[in-house]
């Protein structure tokens, strides 16, 4: 039987993205078999298991398997400042148990290919002795691989770190990228995450290809750079794949199960058109109960209607924390009456909404995002334009290219170095999103980079176009 392998890292983001993708692959062949490959982290990342059992009861040709679990020794959790270096130990230490899971399933299967997420580049070494062509796939842009792929460059250029430099960085494809809003794991040359994202940038082009959650006509510098060689700059680069965007196709199964109409969704009914914004942060974005306060009396004093996810604040002071497992008590956490004086206008969600469905209301009409890859994605596919608040990984380089390259987003400027934003900043750049004429500008931008990602989908379209040239190129029998 035929079968291709795919390795997500655990985060609940990636993995749906990869479970799309497997999803885009059957669609173009139906026969084949799909094997998911499961890591357990070291770290709370959240429950996965009510996902994997929904796409195993409806998918069947979708076979998950679970690698056992590995333990880090505390030398080694003491030292990790960001949660990606922890993932990348993981994966380092799993390669044993991977290979023997792919050898167990080559005695049933003829595996012709191997996509890992970008986390993943360890097991390269694996399929490598396995004989297995294998592919990356980037849940991230296009200019943000085209700053991975040249960060060998970079690194051999310069010997500080960028959190010291006072400069802007010339990444192929992107605008001037000043050096402190490279994605965080980076900012510190000497840290165990830097020197991972470093030897993963130099795996990359030794893949088959790269797999983007990306269309040509939203970043066609980054893919032009990169397709001309620019990007990798001591050998070839391998073949792009942009197949995206990639959309949740039924976001309730990320958040839990809801059988009736969520409240939130009823709520949106009963506003005008176009005349909400939006506000959520992913699954790790927190926020200190100080900064909950800012962002709840700027929305109070912005006069507009809007739809708030809030989490429970983080244990320490870095905004990104694994999520707690109960609802937050709004009534501790926001201002004292905020509920009450904004109830005609405004409704607080606890925890999670269903992002999806909320973007493509016809009441909908701003996204105050984190700048996650995939938020973005859904936003560009809804045509729903974006106030940019990044918050951790790679989203302040994603703010760069959604305000200054893309032109879909307007910023939201911190007013420390720590990441605070004040009140007066949200009341401003919320009300400039909804009423100014500028904010209209960045609609029309938004609107018609959704009518691109449908044509790139649709029969002939560039992604299309991609997935078929990436299945062609596994030789199926």
């Amino acid at each position: 039987m035929d079968a291709i392998a795919l390795y997500p890292s655990p985060a609940i983001g990636h993995l749906i993205s990869m479970v799309e993708l497997a999803k885009l692959i059957l669609n173009q062949k139906p026969s084949l078999y799909i094997h998911i490959i499961i890591f357990e982290p070291p770290y709370n990342a959240g429950s996965t298991a009510p996902y994997i059992n929904k796409v195993s009861a409806t998918i069947p040709s979708i076979i998950f398997h679970h690698l056992p679990s590995v333990t880090l020794p505390p030398s080694v959790t003491s030292t990790c400042r960001h949660h990606e270096s922890l993932t990348f130990e993981v994966l380092r230490l799993n390669n044993p148990n991977l290979q023997q899971t792919l050898l167990s399933i080559s005695n049933d299967y003829t595996i012709y290919a191997f996509i890992a997420d970008f986390f993943c580049y360890a097991s390269l070494s694996v399929t490598a002795q396995l004989n297995i062509p294998s592919y990356f796939f980037f849940t991230c842009g296009a200019g943000f691989l085209s700053s991975i792929l040249y960060l060998p460059t970079i690194h051999r250029n310069t010997n500080k770190s960028f959190k010291d430099m006072d400069t802007l960085i010339h990444i192929p494809g992107v605008p001037p990228m000043p050096a402190k809003d490279m994605a965080k794991p980076l900012l510190e040359r000497g840290d165990k995450a830097y020197q991972f994202l470093l030897d993963g940038s130099i795996h990359f082009p030794k893949s088959a290809g790269i797999i983007l959650n990306t269309f040509d006509s939203l970043e066609p510098r980054a893919a032009k750079a990169m397709r001309d060689g620019l990007s990798v700059t001591d050998g070839p680069t391998p073949p792009l794949y942009c197949i995206g965007p990639l959309i949740v196709s039924d976001d309730r199964s990320s958040g839990g199960a809801v059988d009736q109409k969520p409240e939130c969704l009823s709520w949106l009914d009963t506003q005008p058109s176009k005349s909400v914004i939006f506000l959520c942060f992913g699954s790790l974005g927190l926020f200190s109960v100080a900064q909950l306060t800012e962002i709840a009396l700027g929305l109070e004093r912005s006069g507009q209607r809007f739809l708030w996810v809030v989490k429970n604040p983080p244990c320490n002071d870095k905004n990104m924390a694994i999520p707690e497992e109960s609802d937050p008590d709004l009534d501790t956490i926001l201002p004292a009456g905020f509920l009450d004086r904004t109830k005609e206008r405004g409704f607080v969600l606890k925890s999670w909404a269903p992002q999806v469905a909320i973007l493509n209301h016809d009441a909908v009409s701003g996204f105050v995002t984190h700048c996650g890859w995939n938020s973005v994605l859904e936003a560009v596919h809804a045509g729903v334009p974006m106030l940019a608040w990044p918050l951790y990984a790679e989203q302040r380089f994603n703010r760069i290219l959604l305000v200054e390259e893309i032109k879909i987003a307007l910023p939201m400027m911190e007013s420390t170095e720590n990441g605070f934003v004040s009140s007066s900043e949200v009341e401003k750049r919320v009300r400039e999103l909804m009423e100014s004429a500028e904010g209209n500008w960045i609609r029309k931008q938004i609107i018609a980079m959704k009518n691109d990602a449908k044509e790139a989908l649709s029969e002939g379209g560039s992604s299309r176009a991609a997935l078929s040239k990436l299945v062609e190129s596994w030789k199926l029998k």
